[in-house]
């Protein structure tokens, strides 16, 4: 833990120069300047989910640099549940308040990105194309940077930062953890109580929902495209299959749930569960890090893969300061932002930048990075599983629900 809050506080003073580097040439640019020279004073409302402290920090760190840089001022709106951002852009929109929105800018992805697209709630596309960090952006490599859970970005929303599925073990008390679903449904039965996954509507439920079900579908073109109800229950047969034969072994005999990723950790740290999981790569490295976790904790995946996506911020139709957002949202592709996400350290969130093609006084923050004892490398993460279409989110989580939510 020393050595990589050590190499955290070498970097910091290297960080700043290719901000001001990537200012400086961004100014060459006539457009982008015009953008610059509109965000001037602006204040960007950022509306974001703010469950997790670091998470919390880390944007109020990149609020004072675009403060102090670019004199634009960024206030994090912390939210629970990002839907009730997309409902409220839409009563905006109901009631024809086409300018001077509540909503700057907002973090968001999958069901709410796809949702804020079918009813006009977005700036105009082709903006995140804009930004001159932009180039940047691995496209080639990370294909979901430009498709969000199967649904084409248009532009209209700017990526953020990567996410895989990943599972946590402590070491110290696991020697080989299980490599497959079929092991993990075999590990829970021989040990009672020691799995558990949060109940549904929750994000990391859902998501290891939607790992069962992407790993166990019949047609898996079938998760490309909207729901066909008349086909649900077959599409679904197998994943239920596998949730029933793995609920009376869960913690608590299924008839609780934890609340959350975080609670999982610290299930996971006071011994009560032996794995859990996170849709971070490197959350159980920042994890201990932090304190939350003991040296011994690991991360595995399955084989074959585990799903994977992008996260993205996005600028509603009826922002009060679009040149502002766009200002921030560069900033947040700048590989200084970038690198400083992904240190386990700070936050630990991956890059969705192609750090291979950076200016080698960039590159050398990632190759100096610190991802922690217990980040996987990209090798060892394996294959990304796609998300399905949007549609399925909802499905599932009501089909659950009625299955095993009604007590």
């Amino acid at each position: 833990m020393k050595r990589m809050l050590a190499a955290t506080l070498g970097l910091l003073g290297s960080l700043m120069a290719p901000v001001a580097a990537s200012a400086q040439e961004a100014a060459n640019d006539p457009a982008w300047q015009a953008v610059l020279d509109e965000a001037r004073g602006e204040t960007v409302y950022f509306h974001a989910w703010g469950g997790e402290p670091r998470i919390n920090a880390y944007i109020a760190w990149a609020a004072r640099e675009v403060a102090n840089e670019f004199d634009v001022r960024v206030l994090q709106v912390k939210v629970s549940d990002t839907a009730s951002v997309v409902s409220q852009v839409l009563a905006e929109k109901s009631v024809g308040k086409v300018s001077g929105g509540a909503v700057d800018l907002v973090w968001i992805n999958g069901e709410n990105f796809a949702a804020m697209k079918e009813q006009g709630l977005l700036a105009a596309p082709g903006w995140a194309q804009t930004l001159p960090n932009w180039d940047y952006v691995d496209v080639e490599n990370k294909p979901t940077v430009v498709q969000d859970f199967t649904v084409p970005t248009d532009g209209q929303e700017s990526p953020w930062g990567m996410a895989k599925l990943v599972f946590m073990y402590d070491s110290a008390r696991l020697d080989t953890p299980p490599a497959t679903l079929d092991a993990l449904l075999s590990y829970a039965k021989a040990n009672p109580g020691r799995f558990a996954y949060p109940q549904p509507p929750n994000f990391y439920g859902t998501t290891f929902l939607k790992q069962v079900l992407v790993s166990t579908v019949p047609d898996k073109a079938a998760l490309t495209k909207p729901v066909d109800e008349a086909r649900f229950e077959e599409m679904t047969a197998p994943l239920f299959a596998y949730l029933d034969a793995l609920n009376g072994s869960l913690w608590r005999q299924g008839r609780a749930f934890p609340k959350d990723a975080a609670h999982m950790r610290q299930l996971l740290a006071d011994g009560e569960l032996d794995i859990a999981f996170s849709f971070n790569p490197s959350d159980a490295s920042s994890a201990i890090a932090n304190g939350e976790q003991p040296p011994s904790v690991r991360t595995f995946v399955l084989d074959g893969g585990t799903i994977g996506n992008t996260h993205f911020v996005a600028i509603p139709f009826n922002s009060s300061s679009q040149a502002g957002a766009k200002v921030f949202a560069n900033f947040l592709l700048s590989p200084a932002a970038q690198a400083r996400k992904q240190d386990p350290g700070i936050w630990g969130d991956p890059t969705v930048l192609n750090v291979a093609g950076l200016p080698e006084t960039e590159k050398v923050l990632f190759d100096t990075l610190d991802l922690g004892p217990a980040t996987l490398t990209p090798e060892q993460l394996g294959p990304v599983l796609p998300e399905p279409h949007p549609s399925w989110v909802s499905a599932l989580e009501e089909a659950w629900t009625t299955r095993y939510g009604a007590e």
